[in-house]
């Protein structure tokens, strides 16, 4: 798979270990940026690579700042992108079974990089519970996003 990678300053150094471990898994990355730990705003970041996933330029996007929540936001407000904040790994397989996520958002202050990197793993090695009562949930929430968000091929 190729995945979009993105941070701010205090992401960047997760950031980095993350890539490391989706190359030894056998994944492409495309790095969004930040491209240090000087101070950077996240929307620089986060935005474009989320416009990547939206777009099926990469298949997922991981995403990390300081808590996680500022990168979903960011996510959130794109066509075809369904972003999750994951603090542990039984959540990490929750938001890939139940919901086909497919950007994992990541707190660099709050987790270390050991729980961070096991999150990773099993967000990106579970699949989609692929029934009819998960599939129903996800349709539910994908017919939401077709009613209030603009699809990115009809943006100017």
């Amino acid at each position: 798979m190729r995945i979009a990678l993105a941070s701010d300053h205090a992401g960047f150094l997760l950031k980095g270990e993350i890539a490391e471990l989706l190359h030894e898994l056998g994944h492409e990355t495309v790095d969004f940026g930040a491209p240090s730990t000087d101070p950077a705003d996240l929307p620089d970041h986060v935005y474009p690579a989320a416009l990547a996933v939206g777009r099926g330029e990469v298949d997922r996007g991981i995403f990390v700042d300081g808590v996680g929540y500022g990168s979903a936001l960011i996510a959130n407000r794109i066509a075809g992108v369904d972003a999750v904040v994951c603090q542990d790994p039984f959540c990490a397989r929750l938001a890939r079974e139940h919901t086909d996520s497919n950007v994992l958002c990541l707190g660099g202050k709050i987790i270390g990089s050991a729980i961070a990197l096991e999150i990773v793993r099993v967000w990106m090695t579970t699949d989609f519970l692929n029934t009819e009562k998960y599939i129903k949930r996800v349709d539910k929430v994908r017919e939401i996003s077709k009613r209030h968000l603009v699809p990115l091929d009809q943006l100017g």
